[in-house]
């Protein structure tokens, strides 16, 4: 917002006029000529437009016929992409108490205030209302004088925004709250990727760990039975250490899991703004989500760019921008109009006749005409800084290229490994039964290869949950890098209001959610299925 000082009318005497124009030929000794000083509106320093940033005019696999060019609506991604009501409650929870989202909303109260008080050094900037009161004495000639002084005033000075020094203030300000506000976004983008990201990870987490358990009691069957043919003479006692040798390795891997999934539940813990405790309970049973083949891209440029750390990043090259002309501001005169009213008189009773009051208007000139390699250091510095945060500016939007990129290639070639896995996996599990059923009827089998058998089924089963988690996360990354989740559905709730304000989870409507598949089914659903289904 802009604000257009007008000084009263009695101030406008002609030699005040006379040193308005002669100001005004003074604009002509800075950075700003006065064509340029007149079409900014009476500001000196350049006028803001957004720079252009480098973003490519196409995703490097938009012929891939599962990226689609479809408009982006990321405001609910996670609730549109997983279906998952668990997961649903988690991001509400997690925005509603995430302490991390709570300091981004507390720099939006920030920089709300120092908007005000930038604001508020546009209009007289100081006013002050005095009351003093003397006795006096004094001496000489042989004989002492006492008497008294009473006066009470009020004074006024008022710098006028002659050059815009105020008004480029209130812009920076004005774009440091825009930057505030999208700091908060960037915040919820992460958070909702954090929550999402950690959730899946859980769930294959959980996924691996139920599946190394089943090949542990697999393996425990052909220990039990090995020692069995042992005690036949129908094998030797390499066979019954092999065997063990096998089950416990496998039976290895289970605490190792379990501490990586305690591990994941902690962070959840911490992302929901609460200590680490269990919550088993509250995540339940639940599958690694299911999600389709396809997803809506759009246009780099129309989807990258409005990325809350992009346009926070341009903000303050916005803020930036105004401070160079609050510093070229500096060159030239400050014009004050200064007063002051009030009333004295030597007894209390006489502030209040007639002729006891007095006042003073006029303007002041102040000119730092000595300081000028100060202020002309501090314009280049301040241009500098602009030239500083441009790159960063556009570095932003590389970044977001790259990360997005990333994250699409991430989430293609995760299928056509999870698509891979599944054949490997199905092929180690048809071949575990045959080899058991042949060992379980006793024919004579090589152990070792029974051996091999059974830990590449444990493997392949393993690295096929791992990489179903895989593709989930690919959505997840794909989503962060184009900003999904904001703005964020919840924003209808107060960002900050004060310390105790938390919004009950249970008051946030949940999107519709659809059932879960069992855990038995982890597998039989590759990418590309109806993940409602």
């Amino acid at each position: 917002m802009q604000f257009v000082s007008t000084p009263p009318t009695t101030c406008l005497t002609r030699p005040t006029v006379a040193l308005l124009f002669t100001l005004i030929a003074v604009v002509g000794l800075g950075c700003t000529s006065p064509r340029d000083w007149i079409a900014n509106g009476f500001k000196v320093g350049p006028n803001y437009c957004t720079p252009t940033a480098p973003v490519a005019q196409d995703w490097i696999d938009a012929d891939d016929k599962r990226v689609l060019d479809d408009p982006v609506d990321a405001t609910a991604w996670w609730s549109d992409s997983f279906h998952d009501p668990v997961l649903n409650q988690l991001v509400s929870e997690a925005y509603s108490q995430n302490l991390t989202v709570r300091q981004a909303g507390a720099r939006i109260m920030q920089a709300r205030a120092l908007r005000q008080i930038t604001v508020g050094n546009f209009f007289p900037q100081q006013q002050s209302v005095s009351a003093r009161y003397a006795h006096n004495l004094t001496t000489g000639s042989g004989f002492d004088r006492h008497f008294s002084t009473w006066q009470g005033s009020f004074a006024l000075a008022w710098e006028i925004d002659f050059w815009g020094r105020y008004r480029r203030a209130i812009e920076s300000a004005d774009a440091d709250l825009d930057a505030a506000v999208y700091d908060y976004g960037d915040v919820v983008v992460t958070l909702v990727a954090d929550v999402a990201a950690t959730y899946i990870d859980i769930r294959t987490l959980q996924t691996r760990l139920e599946l190394v358990k089943l090949n542990v009691e697999n393996q425990r069957k052909t220990y039990e039975l090995t020692e069995i043919r042992f005690q036949n003479d129908e094998s030797s006692q390499v066979d019954v250490q092999q065997a063990k040798s096998s089950l416990v390795q496998t039976e290895a891997l289970v605490p190792a899991v379990e501490t990586s999934l305690r591990q994941s539940q902690n962070q959840l813990c911490i992302l929901l703004g609460m200590p680490p405790e269990a919550i088993e309970e509250m995540l339940g049973e639940g599958d690694i989500p299911n999600v389709k083949s396809e997803i809506a891209l759009g246009i780099p440029a129309a989807t990258l760019l409005q990325r809350p750390d992009v346009r926070r990043a341009e903000r303050l090259l916005a803020s930036q921008s105004a401070l160079i002309g609050v510093a070229e501001a500096e060159l030239y005169p400050h014009i004050t109009i200064t007063g002051n009213v009030g009333r004295s008189g030597n007894q209390f009773k006489e502030l209040f006749r007639s002729g006891s009051g007095f006042g003073s208007v006029g303007p002041n000139l102040d000119w730092n005409i000595l300081n000028y390699g100060r202020i002309t250091g501090n314009i280049q510095f301040q241009d500098a800084r602009f030239q500083e945060l441009l790159a960063a500016y556009r570095q932003t939007v590389l970044n977001a290229n790259l990360e997005a990129e990333n994250a699409v290639i991430q989430f293609l070639k995760s299928q056509e490994q999870l698509r891979l896995q599944l054949e490997a996996a199905e092929a180690a599990d048809k071949t575990n039964e045959l080899i058991t059923l042949q060992f379980e009827e006793g024919e004579e089998i090589d152990f070792n290869r029974v051996f091999s058998v059974q830990n590449t089924k444990t493997q392949q089963e393993v690295a096929a949950a791992q990489a179903k988690g895989n593709v989930a996360q690919g959505v997840v990354a794909i989503y962060r890098s184009l900003g999904g989740g904001w703005p964020s559905p919840y924003l209808s709730q107060p960002i900050v209001e004060s310390p105790d304000n938390t919004a009950e989870a249970e008051e946030i409507e949940a999107p519709p959610a659809t059932p879960e598949l069992p855990i038995d089914q982890v597998l039989e659903n590759p990418v590309g299925g109806d993940a409602t289904q």
